[in-house]
């Protein structure tokens, strides 16, 4: 990478970083402006839209970035535990992962909930080559496709698995409503399997 190549990824990066820390942690993203990131950032406001189109789409890459960044982590240590087999149990692994990060991280997941919707996580999925270089999509279909069990629409599946998941963890994690994540668990793993089995071909 030149030194100009490395000039724009640190800007891009001040930019990310500094939108981050104003939408969780300043005025939150309603009463957050582009001078407001760009003055804390140090850099022109010309420069913001070279990487970005505005407000959302910035807000929108971050969860991008946030989201696969915590999807490496759990596919990563899905890798490492060669004796989880089924999707069933695959899923629940990364599920439980996903859960524990969050609960280190209650603001991430005020930030991610809030703002995740299906159609920006499917483009997550789609195309995250630009914060990672794992195709999520492709990692998340090839837990069923590559099964012995086949399934009516993993697509479908996923969506109603991430939905089902970002609101429970949420509630949850944050109020302890309707309980504490350690009590709610046992249910959540029961409710995702039955998701699951729902969907097999017989």
């Amino acid at each position: 990478m030149s030194k100009i190549d490395d000039n724009k990824q640190l800007k891009r990066n001040a930019l990310l970083n500094t939108a981050f820390d104003l939408f969780t942690t300043g005025k939150g993203f309603q009463k957050t402006s582009i001078s407001d990131i760009v003055d804390r950032a140090g850099v022109a406001k010309g420069t913001f839209y070279l990487y970005f189109k505005d407000k959302y789409d910035i807000r929108n890459r971050l969860i991008a970035r946030k989201a696969a960044s915590i999807f490496l982590k759990a596919t990563s240590a899905l890798k490492r535990h060669k004796d989880t087999t089924s999707v069933e149990d695959k899923i629940i692994f990364i599920v439980d992962y996903v859960y524990g990060l969050f609960e280190k991280d209650k603001t991430l997941l005020g930030f991610i909930s809030k703002n995740l919707s299906w159609g920006i996580f499917k483009n997550v999925l789609i195309n995250s080559r630009e914060e990672t270089d794992v195709d999520f999509r492709e990692v998340f279909l090839d837990l069923f496709n590559n099964s012995d069990v086949k399934y009516q629409n993993p697509e479908v599946l996923i969506f109603m698995i991430v939905e089902f998941v970002s609101s429970t963890a949420y509630s949850s994690i944050l109020y302890g409503e309707p309980l504490e994540m350690n009590e709610l668990k046992p249910y959540l793993d029961t409710a995702i399997r039955q998701i699951i089995q729902g969907q097999r071909v017989n």
